[in-house]
């Protein structure tokens, strides 16, 4: 009989327990959501995801099952989880300008966004977010609503092209101008910071003024930072239908902008993988011998997908020779599995029977060694053994 009562009453109790102690995500369809949110005078949250998305599983795994979040955003607004590549999703995903994942968007009962961020926050970052969103005054769309109106506060201004620019909003490039155009100078660092956030191509202006003020940026954010998105803005820059020829005049010119002392050597490599994403294999073939010729590399790993590339596209027996002599220094640099098997591949290629079985042979070494696959290798010293 104790046991009888125990188990009732552990039953009560369980009963009694919320089903879901994190966010309760509604199952109907955006229609029906969105005449849900109208009903209740509420904002929809929505978290925009995809399934091959590491951050969103993140925020799915330990964010949303937060008792304290679900606490809040149960309580304050209608909750929808919407896969922006399946079903509804896709066309949401194109009208809310849905460019990154996650997205955490903020909709009202007409379909009108309110507010949105983007990528992985943490529960007290997401419960802060949300509040925002509740927040007429920190809207996105009550800030779109002053600057429609010609509101141009400098400091309004800069809290909203920040928000629009984290946000990843269309719009945030004619916000970042706009608060650029309030202030006669640009150099004080709140300035300086966003503009280098802010840039992302160099046919934009800023471009420019973040290529003369280098040092500072150097400093503040390190010199390889600095340096690779730099050649990212260039090559945000170029155009798609543009032709090779406009293309590399234009890398030409801003590396040379740029990168004044080191201009040649980047062009050239920019040149050779050009051509390799091109397709253009004779292009890239002469290009990269070119490169190597004059400027060589210290690195294993930029040798041996150089010299596998020429295994894999390329037949002239003496641009072979030359892919040889790079995946050997490749080896010299660092003694691997990977680039012994690319020496053995390319000396069978050239029919250079005795190497290329001793090559095969040690890179099957090295494998067993490390307990890497060498399925392939082993399939090409049958090939060998056959020659």
């Amino acid at each position: 009989m104790r046991l009888i009562l125990f188990l009732i009453a552990a039953m009560a109790f369980n009963m009694a327990l919320p089903a879901q102690e994190g966010i309760e995500f509604s199952q109907e369809n955006w229609k029906d959501i969105l005449a849900k949110a109208k009903a209740e005078d509420k904002l929809i949250f929505m978290d925009a995801y995809t399934t091959w998305c590491g951050p969103c599983k993140m925020m799915s795994r330990n964010v949303f099952t937060d008792p304290t979040v679900g606490k809040f955003y149960n309580e304050n607004f209608v909750n929808a989880k919407i896969d922006m590549e399946a079903g509804e999703g896709i066309e949401l995903a194109e009208r809310y300008a849905v460019q990154a994942y996650p997205s955490l968007l903020f909709i009202d009962g007409d379909g009108e966004l309110q507010h949105r961020a983007v990528g992985y926050h943490d529960a007290e970052q997401f419960v802060s977010l949300g509040e925002a969103a509740l927040d007429p005054a920190r809207r996105l769309s009550a800030m779109a609503d002053r600057f429609a109106k010609g509101d141009r506060d400098p400091e309004f201004l800069h809290n909203y092209a920040m928000a629009a620019m984290n946000s990843m909003s269309p719009d945030f490039e004619e916000i970042v101008e706009a608060y650029l155009e309030s202030k006669d100078d640009w150099t004080d660092e709140e300035t300086m910071l966003l503009i280098f956030e802010t840039v992302e191509s160099a046919d934009s202006k800023l471009f420019d003024f973040v290529v003369e003020h280098q040092d500072f940026y150097k400093e503040r954010y390190g010199e390889r930072n600095v340096l690779t998105h730099l050649q990212r803005m260039i090559l945000n820059s170029l155009e798609p239908e543009a032709t090779p020829e406009e293309t590399l005049a234009k890398v030409d010119a801003n590396f040379r902008k740029v990168f004044p002392e080191d201009a040649a050597m980047m062009s050239a490599n920019f040149r050779m993988n050009y051509y390799r994403m091109l397709g253009d294999m004779d292009k890239f073939a002469e290009t990269a011998v070119s490169y190597y010729e004059k400027y060589g590399s210290e690195d294993a790993s930029e040798l041996n997908n150089a010299a596998w590339a020429f295994f894999e596209n390329v037949d002239d027996k003496k641009m072979l020779e030359k892919a040889v002599k790079w995946a050997e220094k490749s080896v010299e640099l660092e003694d691997a599995y990977f680039n012994n098997d690319t020496v053995a591949s390319l000396y069978y290629k050239i029919g250079n029977k005795k190497k290329a079985r001793k090559a095969a042979e040690h890179a099957i070494e090295l494998a067993k060694a490390n307990g890497e696959d060498y399925t392939a290798t082993r399939e090409l010293l049958e090939k060998i053994e056959k020659m």
